[in-house]
């Protein structure tokens, strides 16, 4: 009797155990969040936003951020992140992020499928996309000044085009350090500085952020912008009496960049959005909410950008992009100046 009673006492007191540690376990695991914290620089953002959320049932709270004012704003704050995902912007950007231990590594189950030219080889970063620069102009104020439409970027420094063509400023946008660092590459440090110092006799001022020049060019106070060639900004031609050009002596390009910050919050979720932005039917949803050359071969360039020449790209080498920024920027400000 006495061993039955001890024994029932034992498997009361094992129970009792496997209980409180279920317990401890629900205590350590809080339930998986079913929301995603973005910062994005990307158009339509809010289409692409919406279907994923509808794909995956994880909701996407979003702020709206150029890439250098990410960086900046990182690096201030001690690595802490503003969000879980960045999404969009310069690559530049991101490499130099990745340099300072600012994201998260990780191989996305899609990662077969993007080339090695649009991925970072360590799985920090993944292209998106390319952003492709080229020139928007307004006709209007092309034909009041009786200016005719530059199709190269030789074309720009002619001096006939003095104070009528807008960049936004490097250092805060991804797009146009893309468009700095690609000309340098291509021309070589002497020659691309003497262009880009010929280039700033005709730019009142470099704006503070990249959506600038084609807003401005749109509604009619400049001639020509400097843009990121793009669905959101063909969608301006329905609009206001502007055209896209791209330019006939070499595209600068850069993937938009896709990374998860070291430390989110929501890690499965943000592996969940990477996942889906470079599966086939998420670069299909992202093209067609922005349509922009996607880094999936298997994604059709977009109607709108049949004027697009993969031929013409710049030949340049990502890695510069991030390796060479602070030198570029310091340099640029050497000898250009900020003119805000």
């Amino acid at each position: 009797m006495i061993k039955k009673i001890v024994s029932l006492v034992l498997v009361g007191m094992f129970l009792l155990s496997l209980v409180g540690c279920s317990n401890n376990n629900n205590a350590t695991k809080p339930p998986e969040s079913k929301t995603l914290k973005v910062v994005a620089a990307y158009g339509n953002k809010e289409q692409i936003f919406d279907a994923f959320t509808k794909d995956t049932g994880i909701k996407v709270e979003f702020l709206d951020m150029s890439s250098g004012e990410v960086l900046a704003r990182t690096e201030a704050e001690g690595g802490k992140p503003m969000a879980d995902v960045w999404f969009g912007g310069g690559l530049d950007s991101f490499i130099a992020a990745k340099n300072k231990g600012l994201l998260t590594k990780y191989e996305s189950k899609e990662v077969a499928a993007i080339p090695q030219e649009y991925r970072d080889k360590d799985f920090y970063w993944y292209g998106v996309s390319l952003v492709t620069v080229g020139f928007m102009t307004n006709a209007e104020i092309l034909k009041q000044k009786g200016l005719p439409a530059p199709k190269t970027w030789a074309d720009l420094k002619d001096p006939k085009y003095k104070g009528e063509v807008l960049i936004a400023n490097p250092s805060i946008s991804g797009t146009n350090y893309a468009m700095l660092s690609c000309i340098l590459q291509t021309k070589g440090q002497e020659e691309g500085w003497k262009y880009f110092t010929e280039l700033s006799k005709n730019v009142p001022f470099f704006s503070k952020r990249g959506g600038e020049p084609p807003t401005k060019v749109a509604a009619g106070e400049a001639a020509v912008g400097v843009i990121p060639i793009s669905g959101e900004f063909f969608a301006l031609k329905s609009k206001a009496p502007v055209e896209l050009y791209f330019p006939e002596d070499g595209i600068p390009w850069v993937p938009a960049g896709l990374a998860i910050f070291k430390n989110a919050q929501n890690l499965e979720n943000a592996k969940a959005f990477v996942d889906w932005a470079l599966s086939a039917k998420g670069q299909k949803i992202i093209s067609e909410a922005d349509p922009r050359v996607m880094v999936r071969p298997d994604v059709p360039v977009p109607d709108i950008m049949k004027d697009f020449s993969k031929d013409k790209l710049m030949k340049v080498d990502l890695e510069i992009f991030g390796i060479e920024r602070t030198a570029t920027l310091d340099a640029w400000d050497a000898k250009i100046g900020k003119k805000q």
